[in-house]
């Protein structure tokens, strides 16, 4: 009885470790994973270090393990089902997007919110085969982090496979 309560406690914290980590990066930016600075990398992989105790304590088995991984894919599960549920919790936990670039013109109030550089946006224009910001007609951070240029030729999309695929699905 005792070893089960001790998996369903590795499993509640590993669940409220989850949650509170989703909290603190919603409340400190994101960036998108391509997009990660050394430093980025560097904070993530010590947060799982620092977290790895709070979730299973002293219990290294193969079972503790299990119960940890079980309680993040559950909580996993939740988020992503209340996210594609409620438009409200999809706004509270992932934000919205933010233009940084309209008609040629960095949106510098956006930019500060968003936490980004004129030289990081510079540089994803660039990545899209955009010379120069005058050039781009909309670049607009999406809320998974992404960054979207829509050139004044309209030659440079970026679109997620994803979304692509569900509006040719829909076509159908």
């Amino acid at each position: 009885m005792d070893y089960w309560i001790g998996l369903l406690i590795i499993i509640g914290k590993s669940s409220l470790i989850y949650v509170f980590i989703v909290v603190a990066i919603r409340f400190f930016g994101k960036k998108e994973l391509a997009q990660l600075s050394v430093i980025d990398l560097v904070f993530i992989l010590l947060i799982s270090n620092a977290v790895q105790n709070a979730m299973v304590g002293n219990d290294n088995t193969v079972q503790g393990g299990i119960a940890a991984a079980l309680g993040l894919f559950v909580v996993n599960y939740l988020l992503k089902f209340l996210t594609y549920r409620s438009a409200l919790f999809s706004k509270a936990v992932q934000g919205e997007a933010v233009l940084l670039v309209y008609q040629g013109k960095m949106m510098n109030e956006n930019l500060k919110d968003a936490m980004i550089t004129k030289e990081e946006v510079e540089a994803v224009i660039r990545e899209h085969g955009v010379a120069n910001c005058a050039e781009v007609d909309l670049a607009i951070m999406e809320v998974d982090g992404n960054i979207s240029v829509i050139s004044k030729n309209y030659e440079h999309r970026s679109t997620r496979k994803r979304k692509a695929h569900k509006v040719l699905r829909q076509q159908d």
